[in-house]
């Protein structure tokens, strides 16, 4: 049983199609329509040039562990843990701008203990790493049919699933690189990897030292076959074998006094009985291996279209839904502000804005009224009194956007 999924907090629409989706109100009149265009792309301007700060300084504290790096390092660039303490704190900032939600180590351990989609068992050793982060994106219910028993049931099966899921790990200091499997896995390597569609049910499935391991149903279907046709072996094939051999046995013991004749026959026997027995403890093996290498491929496969980007990758395609997202909130709250023309407490701006989504879009959403209000309260472009905000008018805030992307760039002549 699953638990409820609560509103997204994140906006499932491209920027682009928010201020479409604004303008299509029709609230606002044939002259303020190209204004509010202009409007938001000097804003779009605004904060990305505020969001190429954050990235400079994310590209400095990871430069030291980003295991992709073609740049040599100067003498005095060396990594530390001030420096990866500082990568993980501005990484979880752009993850919460970006509207990401971190997943607790509940959250994990209920997921391992879940049955897994793709029909395998796997393990994680969490003791290879000193730290593990996870962050998720757009949780949904889902239903997939499952067909079992060589496709003679169908079971339905509802589950939580991530649009978008970040991890973040560091292996331990004391690691031992010799029992990986992965070049990159040595002593306090990091790894950050960005994955789409990912059923929680499955999320160990992300991490580079996972292991398969058969499921009891598995055992079955390889054992049993296996003991059968083991048996029928052992009466056709081997008792003349297992004769022989019990009496050689026996005299060596001392269990039986007459000695055994070892002609050219019982050799003969002997031989085809050993061979008969080593040929079927490796077909069985080969059962063993192929299933597991049936396995290994679903994972494969499912992971190679599931990754979106890796390492500092990762930096480049989070910091742009950051600045998407933040643009998004900033152009409806000045949008619902400016287009009522009167003054809302942030509890109504978000009510209304949460409700037209329900109701237009059919969409769930838990707005981030506050980061919205913030951002154009710091480009001063809203006015609050008593806690009732209001908007100043499209030219005037495309005056100030104006002014202010001016000052970025301010040199003083020394003459």
């Amino acid at each position: 049983m699953t638990n409820p999924v609560p509103p997204l907090r994140f906006i499932p629409f491209r920027k682009h199609d928010v201020i479409e989706m604004c303008l299509g109100r029709g609230e606002l009149d044939a002259d303020a329509q190209p204004q509010f265009r202009e409007f938001c792309r000097l804003l779009q301007s605004v904060v990305h040039f505020e969001f190429h700060a954050l990235l400079e300084a994310l590209k400095d504290s990871y430069a030291g562990s980003d295991p992709d790096a073609d740049t040599r390092r100067l003498d005095n660039d060396t990594h530390n843990a001030v420096s990866e303490a500082r990568t993980v704190e501005l990484l979880a900032d752009l993850l919460n701008r970006a509207n990401y939600e971190k997943l607790t180590r509940a959250d994990v351990e209920q997921a391992l203990h879940e049955s897994s989609l793709f029909q395998i068992r796997l393990h994680v050793n969490f003791d290879d790493f000193s730290e593990v982060l996870l962050f998720c994106r757009g949780a949904e219910q889902r239903e997939e049919t499952l067909r079992t028993w060589w496709g003679l049931r169908r079971r339905t099966l509802r589950f939580t699933n991530y649009e978008r899921v970040v991890l973040y790990l560091r292996f331990r200091p004391d690691y031992d690189p010799g029992k990986a499997t992965i070049p990159i896995a040595t002593r306090g390597a990091v790894l950050l990897k960005l994955f789409q569609n990912v059923p929680k049910a499955d999320l160990e499935m992300l991490f580079p030292n996972t292991r398969i391991r058969m499921r009891n149903i598995d055992k079955l279907m390889i054992g049993v076959p296996a003991a059968v046709s083991g048996g029928v072996i052992v009466v056709t094939k081997l008792s003349a074998t297992l004769v022989l051999f019990g009496s050689l046995l026996g005299f060596w013991l001392g269990l039986q006094a007459k000695p055994v004749q070892l002609d050219a026959a019982a050799l003969t026997a002997l031989f085809v009985g050993l061979a008969t027995l080593g040929g079927f403890i490796w077909r069985q093996f080969n059962v063993y291996k192929n299933r597991k290498l049936r396995f290994m491929q679903s994972l494969t496969q499912n992971l190679y279209f599931k990754n979106l980007d890796n390492n500092a990758g990762v930096f480049h395609r989070l910091l742009d839904e950051a600045e998407e997202e933040e643009c998004k909130e900033a152009i409806l709250a000045y949008y619902f502000l400016v287009a009522r023309a009167q003054a809302l407490t942030s509890a109504e701006l978000d009510a209304a804005i949460e409700q037209w989504f329900r109701e237009r879009w059919q969409c769930e959403i838990n707005f981030e009224i506050e980061d919205g209000l913030n951002k154009l309260k710091e480009v001063g472009l809203v006015n609050c009194s008593q806690d009732r905000w209001s908007a100043v008018s499209l030219k005037e805030a495309m005056q100030r956007l104006d002014k202010r992307w001016d000052n970025y760039f301010r040199f003083a002549n020394p003459e």
